[in-house]
């Protein structure tokens, strides 16, 4: 068997990926703050997000012993067909759930779907597990409540970078309660999945300020609840992953994708070219390409009569 990484590539015409080639020729890589003063600094200037029309429902939710801030965007026109819970990104110590509500508002039109965002607390001021008890706590009230508040028990779960992994571990502690069978499916986008430094993978994150804010005060980082990579990742929901070929992450999603295929779940990886990390939050066609395939994936699975 021939195993090479453009075999793995979405499928996207030729234009997409020269624009996409010229657009970061021009935009200097990114990276997140590397000390806590300049973390304080980037969230007092960040601008403010957008609103979305109509705007989300903001609501503090109740489960599992926590209280925890939400925002719920409903279809318009019709009763939803199901419930997409979202995790924002940020690095764990970055960002709001309002971040995405430009985002949920379409999908939730589009998709007829009841969106839930999750406000979970960030760190430094509130390192793990605050983040992961906040989004199983949010994602435990829709087990709960799906049915009698939205009309519907399908559910779905999905994140990008820090969100992504923070869906992953919710879905693990979800399965051990027993409670992970109401999820149809969980759409991932380039998480980061091992902040142990353990793996290679890992490693070419180690030096990253916001692993030392999530987790400096963890001894062993391989615990799954931190780096989902290690876990026993069987019984799991489908998952879609989404992640750039110039990502820094895509060796971790490469490893994710392995592992949750060899304990038996259903996996689909999709590489796109070109794009580094955070690549569907940036104006090219592939972005829309990604996003308007995340959408089809999860109309699938979550809208089905």
């Amino acid at each position: 068997m021939r195993f090479a990484l453009d075999a793995l590539f979405a499928d996207v015409p030729a234009e997409q990926v020269d624009e996409a080639r010229e657009f970061y020729k021009s935009r200097a890589a990114g990276r997140g703050p590397s000390t806590l003063g300049e973390l304080k600094e980037a969230r007092a200037t960040r601008p403010a997000p957008r609103v979305a029309d109509p705007p989300a429902i903001e609501e503090t939710i109740e489960a599992a012993e926590a209280r925890v801030p939400v925002r719920i965007f409903m279809p318009i026109d019709d009763p939803p067909r199901g419930v997409y819970l979202d995790i924002h990104g940020g690095g764990f110590y970055m960002d709001s759930a309002a971040r995405g509500d430009e985002r949920n508002r379409e999908l939730a039109d589009a998709l007829q779907l009841a969106v839930v965002s999750v406000d979970y607390r960030l760190a430094p001021e509130h390192p793990w597990p605050a983040a992961p008890n906040d989004c199983e706590a949010a994602a435990l009230w829709l087990v709960e409540e799906a049915n009698a508040r939205f009309g519907t028990s399908r559910l779905a779960i999905g994140g990008n970078s820090a969100g992504a992994t923070l869906a992953l571990v919710t879905l693990l502690r979800l399965r051990d309660r027993g409670a992970v069978d109401r999820f149809t499916g969980a759409a991932l986008r380039f998480g980061t999945y091992d902040l142990s430094a353990q793996t290679p993978a890992g490693r070419r994150i180690a030096d990253e300020y916001f692993i030392q804010a999530y987790a400096s005060h963890v001894e062993d980082r391989t615990v799954p609840d931190i780096s989902p990579i290690y876990g026993v990742l069987d019984g799991l929901p489908p998952t879609l992953l989404i992640v750039g070929s110039a990502d820094v992450l895509l060796e971790d999603n490469l490893a994710l994708a392995g592992r949750l295929s060899a304990a038996g779940n259903d996996v689909e990886l999709r590489v796109y070219p070109e794009s580094p990390h955070g690549f569907t939050n940036h104006p090219t066609t592939m972005a829309s390409t990604a996003l308007s395939g995340i959408n089809s994936w999860l109309r699938d699975r979550l809208t089905q009569s």
